[in-house]
C-alpha cells in the first residue's frame, strides 16, 4: 500500500450530494411542469420497494467497509481493499444503493423528471467518480485491485 500526497480519489462531490442535487432539480422540474409515471398507490408501492433495498444495500455496505477499517467517504483515504459483504457482487454497491434510494424516491413521487434525470446523474457518477476511484485505488493497492477487478463487476453486472 502506498500513501501518497492527497490521498484520496479526488471525487468531483461526495456521492450522497451528487444524488441529492439530481432529486432536487428533479424535484424542480416536476412542479414546473408535472410528469406523473403511475396511479398514486402504484407509484408509492414500487418506490417504497426500491428504496428499501436501496438502504439495506447502503446498511450492508457501510458496515462492510466500517468492519474491515477503510473509510466510507471517498474524501478520505481508503486504508484497504473490501471483498466481502456485498463487496463480492459489485465494486460500488454503496452507488447501486444510492440509485436505488433516488430511484424509489423518484417513483414514489411519481416522477419522470427522476428517471429523465438518472441519466445525466450516472454520467457524473461515472466520470467524477468512480473512474477516479478507481484510477486511485489501483495507484495505491497495485495488483492487490487489479486482481479485485478482474474478479468483480464494477456495477452489478459483467467484470470492468
Amino acid at each position: 500500500m502506498t500513501a501518497f500526497p492527497g490521498d484520496n480519489p479526488g471525487v468531483v462531490a461526495r456521492p450522497p450530494l451528487i444524488y441529492l442535487a439530481a432529486l432536487l432539480v428533479a424535484f424542480a422540474m416536476q412542479r414546473l411542469w408535472p410528469m406523473p409515471i403511475f396511479a398514486r398507490a402504484t407509484a408509492i408501492g414500487l418506490g417504497a420497494l426500491a428504496a428499501l433495498a436501496g438502504i439495506a444495500i447502503a446498511v450492508w455496505g457501510w458496515r462492510t467497509m466500517r468492519a474491515v477499517g477503510t473509510n466510507v467517504d471517498p474524501t478520505l483515504p481508503s486504508t484497504a481493499i473490501v471483498t466481502s459483504g456485498p463487496f463480492r457482487f459489485s465494486r460500488n454497491p454503496l452507488y447501486l444503493a444510492l440509485t436505488l434510494l433516488y430511484l424509489g424516491i423518484s417513483v414514489a413521487f411519481d416522477s419522470w423528471w427522476g428517471l429523465i434525470g438518472l441519466i445525466p446523474l450516472l454520467l457524473v457518477m461515472h466520470w467524477g467518480v468512480v473512474l477516479r476511484e478507481e484510477r486511485y485505488l489501483e495507484a495505491k493497492f497495485g495488483d492487490q485491485y487489479r486482481k479485485y477487478k478482474m474478479k468483480v463487476a464494477r456495477y452489478l453486472l459483467g467484470v470492468g
